[in-house]
């Protein structure tokens, strides 16, 4: 089994050469044929079909046209002039314009009595009429008037690759040369066993086709083999890591639920434990009392009871002789755990300390001293727990909340803190879409509490526009009159030249004008204020001795205020949707009726307003979660892209949820009857295994 004609340097491939290899090496990372033949179509256009300029619409992607350039011309002056050709069928005209590379343009395309171009592009209306911006134009031929196939592949590139006639065309044409090399030398990945079950194309097969598909229905099955592949070998690495940690490191034995864990859950629980609670406590305790070093995903949409569940998990580690410490990603939050879990263990007489940046330095030298002598048995605290000087005495859980919010490489350091590795929480208040948990955390155990508590009533939202600022002003002295407390969020903090959108110093302004002193009173916070600045003005509005909050989305997490029941989020178009709940997710925290309002202009884009539609109908994070995967894109959504889990090619894992899941069941029963790869039927995975592994950081041991 031989890579080797897939690993040929790209240059020799004909009509490539040093200069263009080495532009598709800076501008597509294309370095070896591989690189090429995996480098894939983005869509597929149908090229046999031809319009007319009298069938075109505003709901037309592309257009294809074969028609005559009557004139040209040039406008505008020497440094912003754009070349204009009018293109005509026997239907109608429009025009194609072009305001990069004009001059060279102009001398391609003269207007001719008989000469046919063929146009293809994207129709925008312009002052009544359509027009194509930069269309792709050429001479009408025998080779581009009939087709193979009526689906033609169209691939990604840059201005620097199409100057040098690498566009979408120059590099099928590329594609066509390497498939033209293609004989029975592209191994197989998979094994026969996988292939039949699933009647699949062979490799080499569906490499081909995806270029070059003959029918739509040959490119599906194309498309399914290669996204399984590149799934299943993900998912292979994640379980076979998992299986390996599970082997490799030994957890501490927690045997006993004692006196810390049952006084709390009798005599001081806050709220009755919702059932989904109760069971992720039980999942984490049967966890630590295997013997394995627990790995944990806890998730859990706002407000669902995440940290108490932690808490009562913590006193499981002190009843059985350990320290316990929770990690947050920022000083408020930080500061918002010590408060409440201190405030909640204080008949229990546990020694709690909270460890952040802004500690002076003889707070910090006592707090390590307790520390390493036991005498602190949980600490809270900021990345500052990450710093070598902090050492415990026996360290046996970790609770790490808001976790997209740290690297991998950081929360690696926690492994350290003891000879033996602690077990691991790791909290998400960030629903995540169930793919993407199982791509990006396909090594962990994963935990979810699916129920608000009880008495919660669901947040009312709604959209307005910036025109009807002044009936919401009405609402919000409404709401201070019934005594409730309000959050206005801004999306920037100083003025921008090139957005226009309101920053929070011009909104805090307008805020003040709006609701003036002394009969209403109004706080400001935001990232860049000095911590006790910001403290005095938070615990001003925790006492309520303020009506309204103008902060910066430093309020996304942490904050804790039952009596603000409304939530007003300016400009809320620039934000993404996990935010835009999460932010929503501060008010809702009280027995009163609570709401959000999303304050917009009316230029909203089709995504911006998707956006506004989902926030209004629904208050689930995992419905949320997975319109904002389709929107944005896994990469956008997951903090631990470094892990390089994510490099797809070909899946999506907004839309390939079920190829997914066939590939992760596969991968579990293929690891249950061998294990290590060694069966003759499955030397073929084992070698891409072992081939797709050799250039990765290992990770494996690391939640």
């Amino acid at each position: 089994m031989s890579n080797n004609f897939l690993n040929n340097p790209i240059e020799y491939l004909k009509s490539v050469g040093p200069h263009k290899a080495e532009m598709l090496k800076k501008e597509l990372h294309i370095f070896k044929y591989y690189d090429l033949l995996t480098f894939y179509p983005f869509r597929y256009v149908d090229r046999t079909k031809f319009y007319k300029v009298k069938e075109i619409n505003a709901d037309l992607p592309f257009v294809q046209l074969r028609g005559k350039i009557t004139h040209t011309k040039m406008v505008g002056e020497k440094r912003a002039q754009r070349f204009v050709a009018v293109f005509a069928d026997e239907t109608g005209n429009l025009e194609l314009v072009w305001f990069q590379g004009a001059k060279w343009i102009s001398e391609k395309i003269k207007p001719h009595q008989t000469n046919e171009y063929i146009v293809f592009g994207r129709p925008s209306l312009f002052n009544g009429s359509f027009n194509i911006s930069h269309p792709e134009i050429e001479l009408v031929s025998a080779e581009n008037t009939t087709f193979a196939s009526a689906l033609q592949a169209v691939y990604n590139s840059t201005e620097k690759l199409k100057a040098r006639s690498l566009d979408t065309k120059g590099i099928a044409r590329m594609q066509k040369s390497l498939a033209a090399l293609i004989r029975n030398n592209i191994p197989e990945t998979l094994s026969k066993t996988i292939l039949d079950r699933f009647q699949m194309l062979s490799r080499e097969e569906a490499l081909k086709q995806i270029h070059f598909p003959l029918n739509a229905e040959i490119l599906k099955k194309s498309e399914f083999r290669l996204k399984f592949e590149e799934l299943f070998f993900i998912q292979l690495k994640l379980l076979k890591q998992k299986g390996l940690r599970e082997k490799t490191f030994r957890g501490f034995v927690f045997s006993k639920v004692g006196d810390y864990f049952n006084n709390f859950y009798s005599d001081y629980l806050p709220f009755q434990l919702t059932n989904a609670q109760k069971r992720v406590i039980k999942e984490i305790r049967l966890d630590m009392g295997s013997g394995k070093q627990m790995n944990r995903l806890l998730q859990g949409d706002v407000g669902s009871g995440k940290t108490l569940v932690a808490l009562m998990n913590i006193l499981i580690a002190l009843d059985n002789g350990f320290q316990a410490c929770l990690m947050a990603p920022t000083e408020i939050l930080a500061n918002q755990h010590f408060e409440t879990i201190s405030e909640l263990l204080k008949p229990l007489n546990i020694n709690v300390g909270i460890l952040t940046g802004s500690k002076r330095v003889k707070a910090r030298r006592l707090i390590h001293e307790q520390l390493q002598s036991g005498e602190m048995q949980i600490l809270i605290g900021t990345h500052a727990l990450l710093e070598d000087v902090v050492q415990f005495k026996n360290i046996g859980f970790v609770v790490i909340d808001e976790q997209h919010r740290f690297g991998v490489a950081q929360r690696a350091k926690m492994w350290a803190k003891n000879a033996q590795s602690p077990h691991m929480l790791i909290m998400s208040a960030t629903p995540i879409p169930r793919t993407l948990a199982m791509t990006l955390y396909g090594d962990l155990d994963v935990s979810v509490i699916d129920e608000l508590p009880p008495g919660r009533k669901p947040i009312q939202t709604v959209h307005r526009f910036d025109n009807h600022r002044d009936r919401v002003f009405g609402f919000l002295r409404e709401q201070i009159t019934l005594g409730r407390q309000i959050y206005i969020v801004y999306p920037l903090i100083k003025e921008s030249e090139t957005m226009d959108y309101k920053d929070l110093m011009d909104g805090y302004e307008s805020i003040t004008r709006a609701f003036p002193m002394p009969k209403y009173n109004v706080s400001i916070v935001y990232g860049q204020m000095k911590a006790d600045a910001k403290e005095f003005e938070m615990q001003r509005f925790v006492k309520r001795e303020t009506h309204i909050m103008v902060a910066t989305t430093v309020i996304e997490v942490g904050v804790n205020v039952p009596n603000a029941s409304v939530m007003v989020i300016e400009s809320a178009e620039r934000f993404g949707l996990s935010q835009l709940h999460q932010l929503r997710g501060r008010v809702g925290r009280g027995a009163d009726q609570s709401y959000c309002i999303l304050m917009t202009s009316y230029k909203l884009s089709s995504e911006g307003k998707l956006r506004m539609e989902t926030m209004c109908r629904t208050n689930d994070g995992f419905e949320i979660a997975d319109v904002d995967l389709k929107l944005r894109g896994p990469g956008d959504m997951s903090g631990t892209i470094q892990s390089g889990v994510l490099d797809l090619n070909i899946a999506d894992l907004a839309k390939d949820a079920q190829i997914l899941h066939a590939a992760r069941n596969m991968v579990i029963e293929l690891l249950s009857e061998d294990p290590n790869l060694e069966k003759p039927e499955n030397s073929r995975i084992a070698y891409q295994f072992a081939l797709s592994n050799t250039s990765r950081t290992n990770w494996s041991r690391i939640s």
